[in-house]
């Protein structure tokens, strides 16, 4: 697996700081593109966040060169959600959050996808 490209980085991001491998994460799934993560306060009994490696602010900054990248992390997030004990589709499932900018929720500037599932009630957040 190759480093991420520092020049694609944001030195202040949390998530930059995580892939560098600066500050620890529990890793679910890594490959030369995207990092998938344990939530540190975690809403549900499966909780992880999903990024691309590279620092792409939110989902308003994505491009039509960014196409490949999204449709890989949409793609991978139902074999994460399995593995990581989320029940199959169509009685059991999992929910993909994407909180873009401030009115949306976004606290990390950093474009994130958060799959959550398992069984209800989860915590409200």
């Amino acid at each position: 697996m190759s480093a991420p490209d520092p020049s694609h980085a944001d030195p202040t991001c949390i998530f930059c700081k995580i892939v560098a491998g600066q500050i620890p994460s529990r890793k679910v799934y890594e490959d030369d593109e995207i990092l998938a993560f344990h939530d540190i306060h975690p809403i549900a009994p499966v909780h992880f966040l999903m990024i691309p490696k590279r620092h792409i602010v939110s989902m308003a900054h994505l491009t039509e060169a960014d196409a490949g990248l999204v449709a890989r992390m949409m793609l991978l997030a139902p074999k994460l959600a399995l593995q990581e004990g989320c029940e199959p589709y169509p009685q059991g499932g999992f929910r993909l959050v994407c909180n873009n900018g401030a009115q949306g929720g976004q606290e990390v500037h950093h474009l994130h996808m958060h799959v959550m599932g398992g069984p209800r009630p989860w915590r409200i957040g």
